[in-house]
């Protein structure tokens, strides 16, 4: 065992114990606790691992999944201390059935903070809503957040590094704060854990039809959402809303669904868009690498409007205007494929008349116009025109609104 996490824990330990092990306190003491003597400064991280590795005498290892991995450095009755490794992970918006306090000992997050209001249960497991961005922050080595139970703290973090490493310090279950929802911004809150077996199944028997191209794929789909629940409707929506899109046949199943749920329903086709556009981000983020890239996806995923990207951007590289900053990312981002350029989710197809080179000027020009004057005020050529289709269509079109 860590002596580091062994006096940590004790220290944590005695004064709650002073506190009559209030909850109320808990996330406040535990912040307290760890910035008196940061795991940042105090641990490292080599010796951590190694220490693990070979030294048997451990706290009790848990069997969760979450962290890649997750340590246990400390384990009481009433809380425990949890080193979460990152390396490819972002973590989904949500809330917690746990108190406590968290800190990175190694690399850098964007923290997103959230609130959800005009709740509305429509089972146990799934809420509709609002949920409302309140803060963003950027989480550098060292910090340390405190986390409260329940709808209190509602937050999502994009790790920039890797490794990631964070420290929490934390309850094993505060009562009464479950189901420790999941949310889908901007009207959806769900309970990750709920396990529908039958919706599993149907989920898994539609990829079959997918993967053989069946004809009727559409068709079953159509019927089913015609005839499920909501709570069940969505999450077939959810699973075959990309393969409609290829289709060309989800307008028409969506209505189906709109139909059958009246008012309810309102707020999904903006859910499953929002959805799709943070899984698209999401997945880029396994195969982008550098920490500034991964800071720009970060942005394109939890900051809504582009006056406040631009800020951000030029908070951290304070040396040159955030567009020439956005500008030499995007000539790094650039990659050929077999269809033409890619810039993250944007395609530029080649129509094989202009060369590759020319292209990514073109491309990078056309963004710069863009980003600068926006297409109101720009001199348009067709192949500008076909950039800026493309750029609006992708993760990167909140940086063309240039109202927001």
């Amino acid at each position: 065992m860590n002596p580091y996490f062994e006096r940590l824990g004790q220290t944590v330990l005695e004064r709650w114990r002073e506190q009559n092990f209030s909850l109320d306190v808990f996330p406040e003491l535990a912040r307290i606790a760890i910035n008196e003597s940061p795991p940042s400064q105090e641990v490292n991280l080599e010796e951590l691992i190694h220490e693990f590795l070979c030294n048997d005498n451990q706290p009790f290892q848990s069997q969760s999944g979450f962290g890649q991995p997750e340590l246990v450095a400390f384990n009481d009755q009433r809380f425990y201390i949890q080193i979460l490794f990152w390396l490819e992970g972002t973590t989904d918006i949500h809330q917690h059935e746990f108190s406590g306090a968290f800190h990175v000992m190694e690399g850098s997050s964007i923290h997103s903070e959230f609130e959800f209001e005009n709740a509305r249960s429509v089972t146990p497991h799934l809420r509709t809503g609002d949920l409302k961005m309140q803060q963003v922050e950027l989480l550098e080595t060292g910090c340390t957040i405190p986390i409260t139970s329940g709808r209190r703290c509602i937050h999502s973090l994009f790790h920039l590094d890797t490794p990631s490493v964070t420290v929490v310090v934390r309850t094993h279950h505060d009562p009464g704060t479950g189901p420790q929802y999941n949310y889908l911004p901007p009207h959806l809150a769900i309970d990750p854990l709920q396990t529908d077996a039958l919706t599993l199944r149907r989920k898994q028997l539609l990829s079959v039809l997918e993967t053989l191209d069946d004809p009727g794929y559409v068709s079953f789909v159509s019927e089913m959402i015609e005839g499920l629940d909501f709570e069940r409707g969505f999450h077939i929506l959810l699973h075959t809303m990309e393969r409609l899109q290829d289709l060309e046949e989800w307008e028409p199943v969506l209505a189906v669904f709109q139909e059958r749920h009246g008012d309810l329903a309102g707020g999904i086709p903006a859910t499953l868009a929002e959805s799709m556009r943070r899984d698209t981000i999401s997945r880029m983020r396994y195969h982008i690498e550098d920490p500034d890239h991964r800071f720009f996806l970060a942005l394109l995923m939890n900051v809504p409007t582009r006056k406040d990207i631009l800020a951000f951007i030029e908070a951290r590289f304070p040396n040159q205007s955030p567009i020439e900053t956005i500008l030499e990312w995007a000539g790094e981002l650039i990659e050929p494929t077999d269809f033409g350029l890619t810039l993250l989710d944007a395609t530029f197809p080649d129509n094989g008349e202009i060369a590759s080179e020319r292209q990514s000027v073109l491309l990078i020009d056309g963004l710069k116009e863009v980003l600068e004057a926006g297409p109101e005020t720009g001199n348009w050529t067709e192949e500008f025109s076909a950039i800026h289709d493309a750029l609006k269509k992708s993760c990167l079109g909140r940086l063309l609104d240039h109202k927001s």
